[in-house]
């Protein structure tokens, strides 16, 4: 089943009736959502209210809510305590996985987001660069920093020498990190449905951070992201402000398709199978790690995919009441 990705930019009161996420706009006309078509729910206004009800029926679901600040990025996310029937079992041999497998997934993470990086380049500029050859260099656990070193080419490249890539930036950089807000919470939440713990990473480590594991398995995503606000950036529209219009298409970017192993599948059902793949590398079930190619059936612009411009979208889309 497609699960629906919904953001709520309004005032509203939300709750939950006969298996219902039930919206009550301010202005407008109340819509129901069936909880079990549900995904993500992205709550991005400060007069949204809401009972435990819904929270706690959204957990049972396995659905992510994400609460957006002031500045329309998410800053919150809510998420089940446990999304597997063996789930503390998992997470005890997720605790006690070995560094060869741990180093040999991320080696394959870091491989696929520098070739997803090299295609973004090749489609944007017509050509990779030194970004595909750097992706055959990468060994087990990425000791030779190839993933930095492909960035720095990547994005000059994609954005111009003057850019800089700071997470409290406006502009492009406000709308990399709403997309990558909105994947990290959609890895998130398959990594909940597999039963391990997002917090048990096996790269990134940080002891104020409890989604290490997702921001692990996130990066081969992120080429996605980029694509995306590389098309918005083309526009030539000076980004100010996130409008719905510009948060759109990264919601929309959860059910573009993508193949899991010869498979075309909406990208939030291909994250489950990512993290069961990714599951069973690190619990020592299977040797060779696999990443699916989630930047493959990217297109030019105008392709009719998720990399149609800005000007092209509707200026209300995502489910949203």
């Amino acid at each position: 089943m497609i699960k629906r990705v919904v953001e709520i930019g309004s005032p509203a009161r939300i709750h939950f009736r006969r298996k219902q996420l039930v919206v009550e706009p301010e202005e407008g006309d109340t819509a129901t959502i069936p909880l079990e078509d549900l995904g993500v729910l992205v709550l991005d206004h400060p007069q949204i209210t809401h009972s435990q009800a819904i929270l706690a029926e959204c957990a049972k679901q396995n659905v992510a809510i994400l609460l957006s600040d002031e500045k329309h990025l998410p800053v919150a996310m809510v998420l089940p305590l446990s999304g597997h029937t063996l789930h503390s079992k998992t997470v005890d041999l997720q605790a006690k996985a070995g560094e060869p497998a741990k180093k040999r997934l991320w080696q394959a993470i870091i491989r696929a987001k520098i070739q997803g990086q090299a295609r973004v380049l090749a489609l944007s500029r017509g050509d990779p660069g030194p970004l595909p050859h750097l992706a055959e260099k990468v060994r087990s656990g990425d000791p030779d920093n190839l993933e930095g070193q492909a960035a720095r080419y990547y994005w000059s490249a994609l954005f111009g020498e003057s850019f800089r890539r700071e997470r409290d930036a406006a502009g492009i950089n406000s709308l990399l990190n709403y997309g990558y807000a909105v994947i990290r919470a959609a890895v998130a939440r398959a990594i909940v449905g597999t039963g391990l713990h997002p917090s048990l990473g096996i790269h990134h480590r940080n002891k104020y951070n409890s989604l290490c594991l997702a921001d692990d398995l996130m990066e081969p995503l992120r080429p996605l992201v980029d694509w995306v606000v590389y098309g918005l950036a083309s526009s030539g529209e000076a980004v100010e402000e996130l409008t719905r219009e510009l948060k759109t298409p990264f919601l929309e970017l959860l059910n573009h398709s993508v193949t899991v192993r010869g498979q075309p599948l909406p990208l939030l059902v291909a994250l489950q199978h990512y993290a069961a793949a990714a599951r069973k590398t690190i619990l020592g079930e299977e040797k060779e790690p696999y990443v699916p190619d989630f930047t493959g059936t990217l297109t030019h612009f105008g392709g009719g995919t998720v990399s149609r411009r800005v000007s092209e979208r509707p200026a209300k889309e995502a489910g949203a009441p």
